[in-house]
């Protein structure tokens, strides 16, 4: 059974089936309703916490890494980061869900029975910070063949108020990586923007989801992030990015010619890995995001 209502204008699927897969494949983009419980969100929550406050170990910033002070109450901890870069190097909570079993069987249904995950981002984004201009997750995480998936999955109920996640659908579907520049708009962080692709603001749809819901969606998506207006709390998200564990994913440049080139510091979620030969690697370490609060040219 799904649900559309006025301000949902996609369906919420209970199960993670071929209709939700198709979904994907035709809008670029899918709601999976309690991808996870909320005694799992509770903990993601808590772990955050002590992820933020250092207990799992230092958090870098541009500035090296981050020293908080004993006296801040956890609220005020969490309000100094927009985004962690590879929380589940570091908080266990985190890295369970990575490997959260519905998330994964839609995943299955959406890119193949082997699948390798290569990256995690906290998202916590307090009132008046900002969100992302339009991008694709492709543009920075090149999979050869496509399969680029992110499964978004909301700590807090998301809301058009709150800075939600919008979307441009069926955007995925030429397959066409759009060029990026620098953007100085004051309600987007640091990252850049992408432009000159055939859509307007007027096509997207904001996805406001409950706490415990993923958004999975195509690596080629055109999405982007407004800042929480203020007045409604945390807007946390977990997003993590995933791929056919049958492809190489050359990420970074590891000396290898391209067609070889293989970044392995990865997490197998699903199946096999058929590059299991070529051993894993423990290279990312937490890190936060800048905003521009904090200056993007530092």
């Amino acid at each position: 059974m799904t649900v559309v209502t006025d301000r949902r204008p996609f369906p919420l699927f209970d199960e993670p089936d071929e209709a939700f897969a198709e979904h994907v494949r035709v809008h670029g983009f899918a709601v999976l309703a309690e991808a996870i419980d909320v005694d799992e969100v509770a903990a993601i929550n808590a772990d955050s916490i002590r992820l933020c406050r250092g207990e799992h170990g230092a958090i870098d910033s541009l500035d090296g890494p981050m020293v908080l002070g004993d006296d801040l109450s956890d609220d005020e901890v969490l309000r100094q980061f927009l985004c962690i870069h590879f929380p589940h190097k570091a908080s266990p909570m985190a890295m369970r869900a990575m490997s959260a079993p519905r998330v994964v069987e839609g995943l299955t249904r959406v890119i193949g029975p082997n699948v390798k995950s290569m990256q995690s981002m906290l998202f916590i984004k307090a009132e008046g910070r900002p969100g992302q201009a339009w991008h694709q997750d492709e543009h920075f995480i090149p999979t050869r063949d496509r399969s680029l998936t992110a499964a978004w999955i909301a700590l807090d109920d998301a809301t058009v108020e709150n800075g939600c996640l919008w979307v441009l659908p069926g955007s995925h579907a030429r397959g066409v990586l759009y060029p990026e520049r620098v953007q100085r708009d004051d309600r987007f962080d640091c990252t850049g923007e992408a432009h000159s692709f055939p859509y307007t603001d007027a096509d997207a749809v904001p996805v406001e989801v409950p706490a415990g819901a993923a958004v999975v969606f195509n690596g080629y998506l055109l999405h982007r992030s407004l800042p929480n207006s203020g007045a409604h709390g945390l807007r946390r998200a977990l997003v993590n990015h995933y791929m056919s564990a049958e492809s190489l994913l050359p990420w970074h440049d590891d000396g290898e010619p391209f067609a070889v080139s293989d970044h392995r510091d990865i997490v197998l979620v699903a199946g096999e890995d058929p590059y299991a030969y070529k051993g894993t690697t423990d290279l990312a370490r937490p890190g936060s995001r800048p905003d521009k609060q904090g200056g993007c040219d530092r």
